[in-house]
């Protein structure tokens, strides 16, 4: 957390820039200034895709350029828009399987330190949540906030007894502007989900599904109240990790009060070098606890970015905020042995078939490019001993192959990625030699040998194999039989792609444009020449503008003509 002076600093600099931060929200001035975000978006994308629009002409280079300037854009206008929309930004931030890597880049910048609101309207809502007087309830508290967030903002107080605590209180209205936002959002969502381009192998509709569940459930306080004493019940046994205790007396749908646990931020590296604690051991604890938490206790943290984790004076890792956490499903184990087994024989078919099994991936449509990509990687990028492999290089090659694909990611397979990424990048920090993949090894290792009762996995694999191949002998001649079948039916299609019939039929289409911009030109220039006879100058000079455009158009697809008729 920030110093009170620095955030107080911040708020008061964005007051002018957050118009959304009232109580009242207006569901036409909402729909307006939405609607006009969203379709100025999708011009910007449907002129990003015309070549044509690329001045000098189209190239990787300027396109990657455009799109970085329209990410920037669109995180300035989801920070105007709000607390719905810089968390749905924040959740798009670990979906580089939908969107393009500039995009990604940019919302992962995204900071939710927003102006606070009033302490009168603190005071009003604890009160009305509590049904008592502030004072009654503490000892002292703090009227100007510890920090200010897009979905609330963090007081110290102290209570009756001593204990000093922190107060987490919702930002009044939230749920009203969430109900309007979301409202708003699902049409929105329709649309792109009925669009023949944007909405194609995608399932919109399901990850709006995602993120409303994801917002809801950091709007109640007392969820994530349960999820701090879970985590807390599940790292009771080591003394190097802390976790703020839950005040559930001082606790309501709109308040939480925690434990005040001070620390040092994990990314303030001079402040734990002048603190006497070893950044090396830092790093290793901050990727075995979050491995604790994912491979053994299946509940975990899914934003620990270095805001939300701090280190006391004796070493212990402290964690913050338990809004966003995720769950492994109690068949998580297996499906991984499947996934490390099919990753160590570089067998691309079972590492595939074992994420979809895992629910890492959701296949909606043809699968062959997808499987063809992954057992490319396998082949090229996976000779590095395991220690040396880098997390953020496998996720980027995952997103990759999974950009612009018929199949997606769930959130809770982004979540577990993104923390892993974030992990790395922090104990990179803390040490340049850090290596997550190195820690992760043991872990790995245990959950391979461990896998069954009797400790006899690899046998039980060789077992498993053995069935499977006399399985798939047994039932070829039916396999084939099928397929017959479905070819007499007209249920598989073969379809036959020649290059130079490609070549033929794009330059037969230049050509039918070619004819048909003519006819434009032409009629452009009669059109000049009756309003210059007729003294209708400006009209004039209208239509030799048109003209002028047509004639450029047509000089450059008659180039593109001559490139097609120079290719071998």
């Amino acid at each position: 957390m920030s110093s009170a002076e620095e955030a107080s600093a911040s708020m008061e600099a964005g007051k002018a820039r957050y118009q959304w931060n009232r109580e009242h929200y207006s569901p036409f001035r909402r729909r307006s200034d939405i609607w006009r975000f969203v379709l100025t978006f999708m011009a910007e994308l449907w002129w990003d895709a015309k070549k044509w629009s690329y001045p000098g002409g189209y190239s990787e280079e300027k396109r990657r350029k455009r799109r970085q300037k329209q990410a920037v854009w669109v995180r300035e206008n989801i920070l105007e828009l709000g607390p719905t929309f810089i968390k749905v930004g924040q959740l798009f931030s670990t979906r580089g399987d939908l969107f393009p890597v500039e995009y990604v880049a940019e919302l992962t910048k995204l900071q939710d330190r927003v102006p606070a609101f009033s302490f009168d309207r603190v005071k009003e809502i604890i009160e009305t949540d509590s049904g008592k007087p502030l004072t009654e309830l503490f000892a002292s508290f703090d009227p100007t906030p510890l920090a200010a967030a897009s979905l609330g903002q963090v007081h110290r107080a102290q209570l009756h007894n001593g204990e000093d605590v922190v107060v987490k209180v919702q930002r009044p209205g939230l749920k009203q502007l969430f109900t309007i936002d979301l409202d708003i959002l699902r049409r929105i969502t329709q649309y792109f989900q009925n669009h023949p381009r944007w909405g194609r192998g995608r399932d919109w509709l399901g990850i709006y599904e995602e993120c409303c569940r994801i917002l809801w459930e950091e709007t109640d306080y007392l969820l994530e109240g349960q999820n701090a004493d879970t985590f807390r019940r599940h790292f009771r046994d080591f003394d190097w990790v802390r976790v703020p205790k839950v005040y559930w007396r001082y606790t309501s749908p709109r308040v939480l009060t925690l434990e005040y646990v001070p620390g040092i931020k994990i990314s303030h590296y001079e402040a734990l070098e002048a603190a006497g604690l070893d950044r090396k051991r830092l790093a290793r604890q901050g990727a075995e606890a979050y491995l604790e938490q994912l491979l053994n206790n299946g509940f975990f943290h899914a934003d620990p970015h270095p805001g939300n984790i701090a280190v006391a004076p004796d070493g212990a890792m402290i964690f913050y905020d338990f809004g966003m956490m995720g769950r492994i499903t109690a068949n998580v184990r297996s499906g991984l042995m499947e996934t490390l087994f099919g990753i160590a024989e570089k067998n691309g078919d079972r590492v595939i078939n074992s994420l979809i099994n895992l629910g890492a991936l959701q296949p909606t449509g043809d699968m062959g490019p997808v499987r063809r990509s992954v057992q490319y990687m396998l082949d090229n990028f996976m000779d590095k001993p395991f220690e040396d492999q880098s997390v953020s290089a496998i996720s980027d090659d995952l997103y990759e192959i999974a950009y612009d694909q018929p199949f997606r990611f769930p959130a809770t397979f982004t979540f577990v990625m993104r923390a892993f990424s974030t992990l790395e990048g922090v104990g990179k920090g803390l040490d340049p030699d850090f290596s997550f993949m190195e820690v992760a090894q043991p872990f790995a290792m245990d959950l391979m040998t461990n896998s069954s009762n009797n400790g006899n996995s690899i046998l039980d694999e060789l077992g498993r194999q053995a069935a499977q191949v006399s399985s798939t002998a047994l039932g070829l001649p039916r396999r084939i039989e099928d397929t017959i079948e479905k070819l007499d039916r007209g249920d598989i299609r073969v379809r036959v792609r020649s290059t130079e019939s490609d070549r033929i039929l794009r330059r037969l289409g230049m050509v039918q444009m070619l004819t048909n911009h003519s006819i434009l030109l032409v009629g452009f220039l009669v059109c000049g020449t009756i309003l210059v006879v007729n003294s209708e100058m400006t009209l004039a000079i209208l239509a030799a503008i048109a003209a002028g455009a047509m004639a450029i158009v047509l000089v450059r697809l008659m180039r593109q003509i001559n490139r097609y008729d120079r290719l071998p």
